[in-house]
């Protein structure tokens, strides 16, 4: 199998104007710069590969393009930001030259370049089809929210990697510590993506709300890598200030 280098790997940011909570959100100005733009710079700094901002919009492609990103326009109608980057990956790669590709979600504008990088860790394990990083829960708000989804796994002593039994919102009782909050950045090999985007969805799945048990429910591998922190995904006004406040305290 082919190893993962930056010359056979794409990160695709799907990304679309019509969120509910936050309409517009990836042209939210932070600190002078379009959310949009801000993933992208960090997706970028990892320096694992080309990077594509998968647009539903061609407001958003605009703003890409003028700050020096590569925009690739997608069907509207798209159900899911998987399905947007698979899209994208197709249109721009249609011989497959791209071996790796990272799905990278587009209201993440804190995210650490080491948790894009710690995604393809998995992957050195020719078993693994898709690879994903998680950080520690310390505190007990942050286990009891359901809106922090927790990865099911177990890391040896030692070990940076470890193989993903479930993904949930709510720990199930007598799940023993510690517990893990997953960052929701998915290393695909190729041929996975081409599988999980024409696979049915899973009742799981959609009791959950978790598009990620498609893929565990068909059988397929999932490996979680460990970082440090979990940023946090941009869904509400509060949630754009307090990123501002971030990314401001960052470059004072």
């Amino acid at each position: 199998m082919t190893a993962v280098h930056p010359e056979n790997t794409l990160v695709v940011i799907p990304t679309r104007m019509g969120a509910t909570r936050l309409p517009g959100k990836p042209l939210a100005d932070i600190c002078g710069l379009p959310m949009i733009v801000h993933v992208m710079r960090r997706a970028e700094a990892a320096n694992v590969g080309r990077v594509v901002v998968a647009s539903a919009d061609p407001e958003i492609s605009e703003v890409v393009t003028a700050a020096g990103g590569e925009a690739v326009a997608t069907d509207p109608s798209l159900a899911s930001g998987s399905d947007r980057v698979h899209a994208a990956a197709a249109a721009i790669d249609p011989e497959g030259r791209h071996h790796v590709v990272v799905n990278l979600q587009g209201d993440l504008p804190t995210v650490d370049p080491e948790a894009v990088r710690a995604a393809l860790r998995p992957l050195d394990n020719p078993d693994v089809d898709i690879g994903t990083p998680v950080a520690p829960i310390w505190g007990e708000d942050e286990e009891a929210s359901e809106s922090v989804v927790k990865a099911i796994a177990r890391f040896e002593p030692g070990a940076r990697t470890a193989r993903a039994h479930d993904f949930v919102r709510v720990l199930p009782e007598g799940v023993a510590g510690p517990h893990y909050h997953h960052i929701g950045i998915y290393a695909f090999r190729r041929p996975a993506l081409d599988r999980f985007v024409r696979l049915p969805v899973a009742a799981l799945e959609t009791e959950r709300r978790l598009e990620q048990l498609r893929a565990l429910g068909a059988g397929m591998r999932i490996d979680v890598a460990l970082v440090d922190s979990a940023p946090f995904g941009v869904d509400t006004p509060a949630d754009l200030e307090r990123a501002r406040s971030v990314i401001a305290a960052l470059r004072a």
